[in-house]
């Protein structure tokens, strides 16, 4: 088939979402379909205020319908609820193209903690983005029952993996960050609505670590100086940086999802996150991590988890 995909988060970006796209853009190539991508890098772009490492493209209406009808996409599918995503759904309503759509970002919650705005004003706005949608695929049940809740429709579970070749565990003696055990380790977004203060709050004598960059790097690294930030990782030496680790912490209360916490688990990590949509999904077997309304109770009791603790 030939397949048309809509997204306003796209490499260099590096978070979940890009994660998710490019490897489903990956191996539905593999499997011979042909994915055209139309995504920030088609048009003049602008940083997002507050976020300059994202890019927004400047007036996309212009160039949507000549993108759309030079490929002649059979299937259409919109990831994101973006400039992008809103001019794609704007011309498929229009001329009645069918297209399905995916809900990454709690986006709500993330504009109430940087904006203060209302989350009702933005699942309002979110529900009748998707509305026309013939199908929103969404992470995990837990999302489906939330979103059915506040209205939205036509749901469709859409799972996710890893690369098992590149997440694996490693011996003691190839593992990074020295002696100072055990390394409690945090992967993702360095972004207000990530609550990464919770992780640099935890008590347990050792070492923190964060890989990945953000708006708030800079000022975490002046505020938490014995905090080792590494910058974003990728592959394999973002694997090692996993496979280093004794626990990994996952604080935020916002994803849907949380693709890390397959990864670290991959590498053979025990996972410590609050109990909230994205880790009561993903952390359901009590061998592997531990989900508590005290991050600093799941982290003590995960790292007993560790043989190696």
């Amino acid at each position: 088939m030939r397949i048309q995909l809509f997204t306003d988060a796209w490499t260099p970006q590096i978070n979940g979402v890009v994660t998710t796209l490019s490897t489903t853009k990956r191996i539905l190539e593999t499997r011979g379909h042909e994915v055209n991508v139309v995504s920030p890098d088609r048009f003049i772009t602008y940083p997002c205020p507050t976020y300059r490492e994202i890019r927004l493209p400047l007036n996309p209406a212009w160039r949507m319908r000549s993108l759309i009808e030079e490929f002649g996409a059979e299937a259409i599918h919109i990831a994101t609820e973006g400039p992008i995503g809103w001019t794609a759904r704007h011309y498929c309503v229009k001329n009645k193209i069918p297209f399905s759509t995916s809900f990454h970002t709690r986006f709500p919650e993330y504009v109430k903690a940087r904006l203060g705005i209302p989350r009702r004003w933005i699942y309002r706005m979110l529900r009748n983005f998707h509305w026309p949608s013939g199908s929103t695929m969404v992470p995990t049940p837990s999302v489906i029952e939330n979103l059915k809740s506040r209205g939205f429709r036509n749901l469709a579970l859409w799972g996710r993996g890893v690369d098992l070749t590149q997440f694996q565990p490693i011996s003691s003696e190839q593992k990074l960050f020295g002696q100072n055990r055990p390394v409690l380790l945090y992967v993702g977004r360095v972004a207000i609505e990530k609550n990464l203060d919770a992780f640099f709050k935890l008590k347990t004598e050792g070492t923190k670590v964060v890989v990945g960059d953000g708006p708030m790097l800079e000022h975490y690294r002046k505020t938490w100086p014995q905090v080792i930030f590494t910058g974003a990782k990728k592959g394999k030496e973002l694997a090692h940086h996993y496979a280093s680790a004794d626990v990994f912490v996952f604080p935020s209360r916002t994803d849907t999802f949380g693709l890390v916490m397959l990864e670290a688990l991959a590498c053979g990590i025990p996972v410590a996150a609050f109990p909230v949509e994205g880790p009561i999904d993903v952390i359901q077997d009590p061998s592997v991590g531990v989900l508590n309304e005290n991050l600093q109770t799941a982290v003590d009791k995960a790292l007993k988890l560790n043989p190696k603790q």
